[in-house]
């Protein structure tokens, strides 16, 4: 994928024996919602030179994340980049709730890189590019986002995920965003 887009190649890494063979075609590695308490392979990936995009549970409070990045910086690794997705509340209008609120406590609580997830936090296509809007004025630091041509016909997450005619319609209102809270994108 990256020799055909330029774009770096993220993946998920679910166990920590696949690591050997993933750290030499990912460029980064990304430890999902489900692994976020799974803390041998935290130390795992902690010893790494790759990356690693660290999501938040979905039952999972700021400091359980922050604890669970300081898994893998005790590690050695310090290129750790914490992600919102989602939390699960009582409303049903949506897949997750989109915690934004973490945005601004995990920046003033940490020194590492916040992302968010909207697609996966919001889990319908339509509200997503309001609330990626809403990350970025939140100090998002980037926004994660699905993208397919054909949604109806992707394998997983269509529902949630942006056709590239609306992504490019999206980015430079990110733009627009970010420049008018004093940021860049």
């Amino acid at each position: 994928a990256r020799n055909e887009t330029g774009l770096p190649v993220i993946t998920e890494i679910m166990d920590a024996r696949d690591l050997p063979i993933v750290e030499r075609y990912a460029d980064c590695l990304q430890i999902g919602a489900r692994n976020m308490h799974n803390f041998s392979l935290l130390k795992e990936v902690g010893r790494s030179h790759l990356p690693v995009l660290l999501k938040r549970g979905f039952s999972a409070t700021i400091n359980e994340l922050i604890m669970s990045a300081e898994y893998i910086l005790n590690e050695g690794n310090m290129n750790v980049l914490l992600c919102e997705r989602g939390i699960r509340t009582f409303e049903t209008a949506t897949r997750y709730t989109l915690d934004l609120n973490a945005v601004p406590i995990l920046k003033a609580k940490t020194h590492l890189p916040v992302v968010v997830d909207p697609t996966h936090g919001v889990g319908l296509r339509e509200f997503i590019p309001q609330m990626s809007i809403a990350a970025v004025a939140a100090g998002a630091d980037a926004i994660m986002l699905e993208v397919h041509h054909s949604p109806d016909l992707a394998k997983s997450d269509g529902e949630q995920a942006l056709v590239p005619e609306m992504l490019a319609k999206l980015v430079p209102r990110l733009r627009a965003v970010a420049n008018a809270v004093g940021r860049d994108l």
